[in-house]
């Protein structure tokens, strides 16, 4: 969601653009809002605005918090427990696609893809996985 909100030109961007477009259902956890926040607030403040704004504009589906039963399975699945939530949201939220660019819990770890039965990858490996399944 940074990238695309950072980088006109990246995948990311293009995922949002087709949410926008109606083209396709984007889905975020409330988890990875809060921590999209955290992170801009920290690194870069100003982006702040252009975050929200870009929520108001592409209007992601907002899927709720993990509850502990759905939260309990996936801290087996990953390595860092405090990426279990944003797992177990997808999980929940039966994605055709985890989009992420955390190459060191999920994209360098095909376990977790395995053991979640997700297709994890980086904006640009879903936007060849939409060429291809469309």
């Amino acid at each position: 969601m940074i990238a695309g909100v950072l980088s006109r030109t990246g995948a990311a961007c293009v995922l949002m653009l087709f949410s926008e477009q109606g083209k396709l259902d984007l889905l975020i956890s409330e988890h990875v809002i809060e921590e999209c926040e955290r992170s801009l607030a920290r690194k870069a403040p100003a982006a702040l605005p252009a975050f929200r704004n870009t929520l108001k504009d592409i209007q992601p589906k907002i899927v709720t918090a993990p509850t502990s039963e759905e939260l309990q399975p996936c801290l087996y699945m990953i390595s860092d427990p405090t990426d279990a939530p944003i797992l177990a949201a997808a999980i929940k939220a039966k994605v055709d696609f985890l989009v992420t660019h955390n190459r060191r819990h999920f994209l360098d770890d095909p376990k977790v893809a395995e053991k979640s039965g997700l297709k994890i990858g980086t904006p640009g490996d879903a936007l060849a996985w939409i060429r291809e399944n469309l």
